[in-house]
């Protein structure tokens, strides 16, 4: 019996301000509390908290026969707490029926599995302790930033404890295989490797809405009709992309609300599928063979090549200048700057500072900045004004062991 998944992104990152060099060893706050709260407000209202009532919906009519997955940062789960806990609940409303799961990730939506493996297995363990806390729910999937993974990612989610991986699916590396299958890796045989189908998801999430598009336009329907139409033998079809598609990057008015609301029972109209939670797919059925990812990849079709974090000097630059700072922030000892070297770890800033942006870009929907210039600058001064005040602390905590060590020295004479 084949297996659906639907899974749902869920991210904002903090948004920084317009921070000039004159406010270097002047104003050392870097998050623009307004724009927070604007943005939150018009995710809460436009997309999140009508997706959840549909969602809901569908569960209690489905009973037992439809599940979703979620994947929530940190960040947003922080900010949904601060400006809107309503959808707090509303969420906890979802995982109360017991038909939800929520993937583990990096609490901030980092590249730190690239830069930092103890900074990426901290943020992995802080997320985990929110999501027990918010939801009293345990991730055992994991997904990483922009679905960024490796062959050595799989051996150490495996040592964290997790018992699968959400990955793309590659048509170089499946070499004619189908993504609809659970795969391992060659460097972990226990971690299961749950692909994302591209296609379909991507004809959801980018194509729905585009008149110049040959299948425009698209109903649940036809959805389900392709599902359905898939070969015999394939056991697994993920579906991933941002919850934003619904409300946000497709605007009410285009039905996405009516697709996500009748196409559930479309595709359990056809009773040899279920609409899965992954931790069930990976029970349901045996890995198909090896998917051997021995260059990184991640999320295609956020650039042209797939790498779009580190494609230019400003991106490369301000990436390897704040994971510089990890010795540092770990020996201030301070939760606070631990917590603000997190936040300017999103994986988004240095999105943004990309110069050619790819067709369909969703991040244009929060990306305040007017250029990957402007962010480039104002993001370079506020990594300045943090090392300045690193080295302060420092400089301090050396000078009080110094008259601490003094002080004893002369109490011992």
């Amino acid at each position: 019996m084949p297996s659906l998944c639907l899974y749902f992104k869920v991210h904002q990152p903090f948004q920084l301000k317009q921070y000039h060099a004159r406010d270097i060893e002047v104003n050392h706050c870097y998050e623009d509390a307004a724009s927070d709260e604007a943005v939150i407000n018009r995710l809460a209202d436009t997309s999140y908290l009508l997706a959840n009532k549909i969602l809901l919906s569908l569960i209690k009519e489905n009973q037992g026969k439809f599940s979703i997955t979620f994947s929530m940062s940190g960040t947003v789960l922080e900010l949904l707490q601060r400006y809107r806990p309503d959808v707090i609940g509303s969420f906890q409303g979802l995982t109360n029926t017991g038909c939800v799961e929520i993937l583990a990730e990096t609490y901030y939506h980092s590249l730190s599995y690239l830069h930092s493996p103890d900074e990426f297995e901290r943020q992995v363990r802080q997320h985990g302790m929110l999501v027990k806390m918010l939801f009293g729910l345990e991730p055992r999937i994991f997904r990483n930033t922009e679905l960024i993974y490796n062959n050595g990612m799989a051996a150490r989610i495996s040592r964290m404890g997790f018992d699968a991986i959400l990955c793309e699916g590659i048509d170089h590396i499946l070499q004619g295989r189908s993504p609809n299958h659970i795969y391992q890796s060659p460097s972990e045989e226990k971690a299961r490797l749950l692909l994302r189908n591209a296609a379909l998801s991507d004809d959801i999430a980018f194509r729905f809405d585009d008149p110049f598009w040959s299948e425009y336009p698209l109903t649940a329907e036809k959805m389900a009709e392709w599902i359905h139409n898939h070969p015999e033998g394939d056991e697994v079809i993920n579906l991933f992309m941002d919850y934003e598609t619904f409300g946000i990057h497709k605007k009410k008015e285009t039905g996405i609300f009516d697709f996500l609301k009748a196409l559930p029972e479309k595709v359990l109209a056809n009773p040899a599928f279920h609409v899965d939670m992954p931790s069930i797919a990976i029970k349901k059925y045996r890995p198909e063979g090896i998917y051997d990812v021995s260059q990184t990849i991640s999320w295609e079709g956020r650039s042209a090549s797939g790498e779009a974090w580190s494609q230019n000097v400003m991106q490369n630059n301000t990436l390897k200048k704040i994971y510089s700072l990890g010795k540092m922030v770990m020996a201030s000892g301070s939760a606070k700057t631990l917590a603000t070297w997190g936040k300017l770890q999103a994986a988004d800033y240095f999105y943004y500072m990309l110069e050619e942006h790819a067709k369909g870009d969703t991040y244009k929907y929060v990306n305040p900045f007017n250029s990957s210039e402007e962010v480039f600058r104002y993001y370079t001064n506020i990594v300045v004004d943090f090392e300045i005040g690193l080295i302060r602390a420092a400089v301090t905590a050396r000078r009080k062991k110094s008259l601490t060590n003094g002080w004893s020295l002369l109490n011992n004479n």
